[in-house]
């Protein structure tokens, strides 16, 4: 014959759990009931009628009466200060709507003055490429290395070639080196 057997443990922890619900409800209605009676006592004796408080101490309400004009005072000044910031807002709002708007009065100036400098560049090397190679090579030797170097980088390459063939080697080497260092030290990516 087997026996069932329970878990051991099982049991134990459920008629524990058990008493320790029981414990709290009866502490929940121990409680409730005295709260109960305390409130019935309460609106059989008060009628529901408002509390009469005691006039405060002449003391506490000057107290207050100083506190509440000293409040005053502050919220007063505060509004002045807000005003006074609103009013600098508004000010610093109108500087930088002038400013923004001179800066892009400047930003077109600049761009027709840049416009204006590339247009001039772009026809004085039209020009020197128009004109015969020995003569552009004899005034390109006579110019700064730096200043040569720029035309020449813009000019087509047949006529920067033609020019640079009409030039003393020694001239012609400086400005090739000008014109392939020039963007050595840009940044590649």
């Amino acid at each position: 014959m087997t026996r069932l057997r329970l878990p051991t443990g099982r049991g134990t922890l459920a008629i524990l759990a058990l008493t320790l619900a029981a414990a709290g409800a009866l502490r929940f209605g121990h409680g409730l009931g005295a709260a109960m009676a305390l409130q019935a006592a309460d609106s059989v004796a008060g009628g529901g009628g408002p509390l009469q408080c005691p006039e405060p101490p002449a003391a506490l309400a000057e107290a207050l009466k100083t506190r509440d004009a000293a409040v005053t005072a502050r919220e007063a000044a505060l509004q002045d200060r807000l005003a006074a910031l609103a009013l600098a807002d508004a000010a610093l709002a109108q500087r930088l709507a002038e400013l923004q708007a001179s800066e892009a009065s400047l930003r077109a100036t600049l761009a027709i003055a840049d416009g204006a400098a590339e247009n001039d560049l772009a026809r004085l090397t039209a020009v020197y490429e128009a004109m015969k190679p020995a003569e552009a090579a004899a005034l390109f030797a006579a110019m700064a290395p730096e200043f040569a170097a720029g035309f020449l980088a813009r000019m087509r390459p047949d006529a920067a070639a033609a020019v640079l063939s009409g030039m003393p080697s020694e001239t012609a080497y400086t400005i090739s080196v000008l014109i392939a260092g020039r963007n050595a030290l840009a940044p590649r990516e």
